[in-house]
């Protein structure tokens, strides 16, 4: 069951959206849904292994400090 006011504010969005068909809406919203999954079986099948038994990536700090804003200026400043 779900919930009247939820459906009704579905249905209303889907027709600003100018969107005529409900439940392939549904079924694009449950495919998202369960696409993480099949993302997963995909890199699993690929590389033979489970995701727990490969390494961890960690994120890393630049060596070098940057600024992206300072390099935005510059190169706006170097097309005038």
């Amino acid at each position: 069951m779900i919930d009247r006011e939820l459906w009704y504010r579905f249905k209303a969005r889907l027709l600003e959206e100018e969107v005529e068909e409900v439940s392939r809406a549904i079924e694009e919203l449950i495919r998202e849904e369960v696409l993480d999954d099949y993302v997963t079986s995909a890199i699993q099948s690929l590389l033979g292994a489970s995701l727990e038994s490969l390494p961890e990536v960690r994120p890393v700090r630049p060596l070098v400090e940057t600024d992206a804003g300072r390099v935005v200026r510059e190169m706006r400043d170097g097309r005038a």
